[in-house]
């Protein structure tokens, strides 16, 4: 008991002195990491070109669809920087709309929970490679303010056309179960008979008979950049976006068949870091 009470008041004062030496250097970190991004806020103010790169993710939420946006810039001076963007999303007719009903003989309803959009002959996808410039027009007044930036540029765009199955009675022969069929001359009055539709095929079938189009697309943005430090990018965007396909890009039966051209507006959230 005596060599256990020994042993205690001889470490004690070295743990005590690690404990503090570590409470210390934590301080220490703290204090020199504050001291950074003052420097950092300074020499931006003062029109310093205090950073050489940036990237980001964003998530698109657009007037007809969504989609995700990778984004990287190289910094030209304290106020411009060169952009290059990757998108990809889905487009939607802002018509379309899901149902999840099977209309049988004699006007029964009957719910399922395979779920379909009625008259829909085609997923539209779309992958964007765009090039631009992000200009500054309103900087951060501290770290808590918000930087207010225009971005615009253009590029090109691949079209993706996906066929859209259901799932129909299958009555040929001695079957009585199901078959998946898409919209064709052939197919045209059993895809559209609402009491033929038992629901939609799952999302794999069609994938091997993708359509590719291209086209040309264009964007500008007004980027609103609300992160504390000046180091990481959180910011909202508001925006526009328009594309031209080289040939009509159709995804409800008989509504937009011989559409090329597509515009919405979006807003955005991105989030990233300058370096």
């Amino acid at each position: 008991m005596k060599k256990i009470i020994v042993m205690t008041m001889i470490c004690l004062p070295f743990l005590v002195t690690a404990q503090q030496n570590k409470a210390q250097a934590k301080k220490q970190k703290v204090a020199e990491k504050k001291a950074k991004i003052d420097a950092l806020i300074k020499q931006e103010e003062e029109g310093a070109l205090v950073f050489q790169k940036q990237s980001s993710f964003g998530l698109n939420f657009n007037s007809d669809g969504f989609g995700f946006t990778y984004e990287h810039g190289k910094y030209k001076t304290i106020k411009k920087t060169n952009l290059w963007w990757l998108s990809l999303g889905e487009r939607k007719d802002p018509k379309q709309y899901k149902s999840n009903t099977f209309i049988g003989t004699g006007g029964t309803v009957v719910f399922f929970g395979n779920s379909y959009v009625y008259g829909k002959q085609n997923n539209f996808y779309y992958l964007r490679l765009g090039f631009g410039q992000q200009k500054m027009l309103g900087a951060k007044g501290s770290k808590n303010g918000v930087a207010v930036s225009a971005i615009y540029g253009g590029g090109l765009s691949l079209g993706m056309l996906k066929p859209y199955y259901l799932q129909v009675p299958d009555n040929t022969g001695q079957g009585t179960g199901t078959k998946d069929i898409r919209y064709t001359d052939t197919t045209a009055s059993t895809f559209l008979d609402p009491t033929a539709i038992i629901g939609g095929s799952g999302f794999g079938k069609g994938i091997g008979e993708i359509k590719f189009v291209p086209g040309a697309t264009a964007r500008l943005v007004l980027r609103f950049d609300y992160g504390r430090f000046n180091e990481t990018i959180s910011a909202l965007e508001v925006g526009v976006n328009a594309e031209f396909y080289s040939q009509a890009m159709p995804i409800l039966v008989g509504v937009n068949d011989q559409k090329k051209f597509f515009f919405n507006g979006y807003i955005a959230l991105h989030f990233g870091r300058r370096k």
